[in-house]
């Protein structure tokens, strides 16, 4: 059975008040509750809203759906309030926070997620690229416009980029040098 929080029409034509009930979602708007929970006077100014928060905050806990203008009347009351810091929407200052929850995935979902996370680190970066291009030798240029491309920066055309590739190689070079001496 679908429980529904809405207004139940009452009063005289012209002039409505209406409570506010918990009722079957299939019985009909004037007809048969389960509970009223409170009541509201539009005319007078300002209005008059009487809900009982306790069983109003009972009956949103059990599942029971506000329509929009009892949500705007419990807003007024203070029990929407309630339910979403019960329900643990809202943290509280001085209360700790709910745990998080984790995204559910389906097994196939896990495994694309694990591929496309497998992709990312197999994609050279390019300053991982510089080494390897140092270490590389005649391909070393081509290595790293690539990876200058990958990076969107400009890359660095023939002759000047085999001058900074050598460039970075001479270091090396002199401190292998060194620790075989």
């Amino acid at each position: 059975m679908a429980v529904k929080l809405r207004l139940m029409r009452m009063g005289k034509k012209k002039h409505p008040t209406y409570r506010v009930v918990a009722a079957d979602s299939r019985s009909p708007r004037d007809g048969r509750f389960i509970e009223l929970i409170g009541r509201y006077d539009p005319h007078p100014h300002p209005s008059v809203v009487e809900i009982d928060n306790d069983r109003a905050l009972h009956w949103l806990e059990v599942g029971a759906q506000p329509t929009s203008a009892v949500k705007k009347l419990l807003e007024i009351s203070g029990a929407w309030g309630q339910f979403r810091v019960k329900r643990g929407d809202v943290h509280v200052v001085g209360e700790h926070a709910p745990p998080e929850e984790r995204e559910r995935k389906s097994k196939k979902a896990r495994a694309r997620a694990a591929e496309e996370a497998d992709a990312a680190e197999a994609e050279v970066s390019p300053a991982e690229a510089a080494p390897a291009a140092v270490e590389g030798g005649a391909g070393a240029v081509e290595v790293v416009e690539e990876a200058a491309e990958a990076a969107g920066e400009v890359p660095v055309a023939g002759e000047a980029a085999a001058e900074a590739v050598a460039e970075e190689a001479e270091p090396k070079l002199e401190s292998e040098e060194e620790e075989a001496t």
